[in-house]
């Protein structure tokens, strides 16, 4: 790897471990109280507006899993792709579950919303990083080696298990 590489590399870990390091201070400085969401089906705090919710929530978990990039690697590695198109897929199937779960963002807070796009867009900017890194003839699976050992080198390198953290915390507040 260049010198240009690694420090894009050193800027993402160090843009992973502030949020990572902003949510977990959230997460302890904030007293519990009720997530402060649109009236949706109901009154405050109405059964129908709370499954609602809680819905919302388990749904947001569920794309926080599905975009975290071991996963989505997982499901979408495909040995015959160059590593262009590795990219390519990999950034266009995160952007799908993204704008699939778009609606969600009107039944939770602000800041579990916020941590679902910072999700998304952290997961993109680092294939795009490491993609750029590779030379032009690198495959699909030479990508997918790299992102995996870089998030196996660095537990800061996904913030998916934070994203689910803060959003459990919050859909315990509802209950």
């Amino acid at each position: 790897m260049d010198s240009t590489t690694l420090i894009y590399i050193v800027i993402i870990i160090a843009l992973a471990g502030v949020v990572a390091y902003l949510f977990s201070k959230m997460k302890k400085d904030t007293p519990a109280r009720p997530v402060k969401t649109a009236n949706i089906g109901g009154e405050p705090g109405s059964l129908n507006s709370q499954q609602l919710q809680l819905q919302a929530y388990e749904r947001l978990t569920l794309l926080a899993g599905r975009i975290a990039l071991p996963g989505l690697i997982a499901r979408v590695s495909n040995p015959a792709l160059s590593a262009r198109d590795m990219q390519m897929m990999l950034t266009q199937t995160i952007r799908q579950e993204f704008d699939y779960n778009i609606t969600q963002q009107i039944y939770v807070s602000a800041d579990a919303w916020n941590a679902i796009k910072s999700l998304m867009e952290q997961n993109i900017l680092i294939v795009h990083q490491i993609a750029s890194a590779l030379p032009p003839e690198a495959t699909g699976n030479d990508l997918c080696k790299i992102l995996l050992e870089y998030l196996m080198n660095d537990p800061k390198g996904t913030m998916h298990e934070v994203v689910c953290e803060v959003l459990s915390y919050e859909a315990k507040t509802i209950l």
